[in-house]
């Protein structure tokens, strides 16, 4: 039977980096992916935006790797040459109950250590004309990124550094064991040893982690899938940054975000899927979802044109708290918790997943580094 050092389960941006990392500090690493390219599942269908970490509670693993994460990929980017642009971002009040809301996440930005500036409706309007607020938090630190083009980087650092990735290489199951090597099965029957595995299979993370023997089922959470709509503005929008609603409750609100041409999108809305398994999901986007927009971008953009908006692409949410619930943080699951040496699972990595890639690779590399050195 074949072996590795590290195997890692899933080649989206999170897997891509924490292969990176584990390939730099000296594991032979292999990135074990069922699709036939990199970055086909949730990382090819999310916003592209790079966090700034204003939404999350102080001192969970969202708050503490979107900032640590969000200075990494601008690192990297620069230094890799992937296009990006730091547009900055305005959070946007139109009532009294909103800006209580924007007051309080102000000061949890400053709790998490984000920069924010707070704007009067002149001063929000001098930056962007078209926009209507009362009040506006400007986050400096907030862009989009080419995330491809950053997971091609991250492959690039990968093989670099001795690793590769497996395409069509499915995972089916796995047998852990506290004392010799894991042994990890292939979908075209083949098994691979390995000293460090990593699940980052995002949408299927939970539901592989239960075909692992010798992992207590206890430590495997109940999956949920929440879709998110997108849609596509046919004119060029009057805006230079990105533009989101205060939050409420657990949802940012329809948003306006640009790509790196300027060209503007809308979403993503928030629609909990009845379905059992990933492979269940339709991603096609209903036009008429597309209605119910309208409004609440025309409290902050009123100048948006009637029927201006067209069906463009969907994602899902890999969450890992349902309906009505309170979101969950990231779950980096590491032998500390469970008890299988060199096991780590990656439960519930939605946003900012992407801009926290590199310092989940961080997380992950310290909590397999108490392993013995490779051979």
């Amino acid at each position: 039977m074949d072996s590795v050092d590290a195997l890692v389960i899933g080649a989206g941006a999170v897997g891509l980096a924490v292969a990176r990392a584990l390939a730099r500090s000296g594991f032979e690493t292999i990135v074990a992916e069922s699709g036939n390219a990199i970055g086909q599942g949730v990382s090819s269908r999310n916003s592209e935006v790079i966090h700034a970490g204003l939404y999350y509670p102080p001192g969970s693993l969202k708050a503490r790797l979107c900032v640590r994460g969000n200075e990494l990929l601008y690192a990297l980017c620069a230094s890799h040459g992937v296009d990006y642009r730091k547009c900055g971002k305005l959070t946007v009040a139109n009532s009294a109950a909103e800006q209580v809301a924007l007051r309080e996440l102000q000061q949890r930005a400053s709790a998490n250590g984000v920069p924010v500036l707070w704007l009067d409706a002149a001063q929000a309007k001098a930056l962007e004309p078209a926009l209507r607020c009362d009040a506006a938090l400007l986050s400096t630190s907030t862009g989009v990124v080419d995330s491809h083009g950053f997971m091609l980087a991250l492959q690039g650092d990968l093989e670099r550094a001795g690793g590769m990735v497996a395409l069509g290489s499915a995972v089916n199951s796995a047998r852990v064991t506290q004392t010799g090597p894991h042994v990890v099965r292939i979908a075209d029957g083949s098994e691979l040893q390995c000293r460090v595995l990593v699940n980052s299979a995002s949408l299927h993370a939970c539901s592989l982690a239960r075909r692992f023997e010798g992992l207590q089922p206890r430590f495997v959470p109940r999956e949920f899938f929440a879709k998110g709509n997108y849609y596509s503005l046919a004119a060029r929008a009057p805006f230079s940054h990105l533009i989101y609603p205060a939050p409420a409750d657990a949802w940012l609100g329809v948003h306006l975000t640009l790509d790196l041409g300027g060209q503007a999108k809308f979403g993503p809305d928030l629609e909990w899927l009845r379905v059992d398994s990933p492979e269940q999901i339709d991603y096609t986007v209903d036009p008429r979802r597309a209605d119910g927009f309208y409004a609440e971008v025309q409290r902050y953009w009123p100048g948006l044109p009637d029927g201006a908006l067209a069906p463009s692409y969907s994602g899902v949410r890999p969450k890992i708290h349902g309906p009505g619930e309170a979101a969950a943080d990231f779950r980096i699951d590491g032998p500390a918790l469970h008890g299988v040496p060199g096991l780590v699972n990656l439960f519930g990595i939605e946003s900012p997943g992407l801009t926290s890639a590199l310092a989940i690779a961080e997380v992950v590399a310290q909590l397999v580094a108490q392993l013995p050195p490779p051979a």
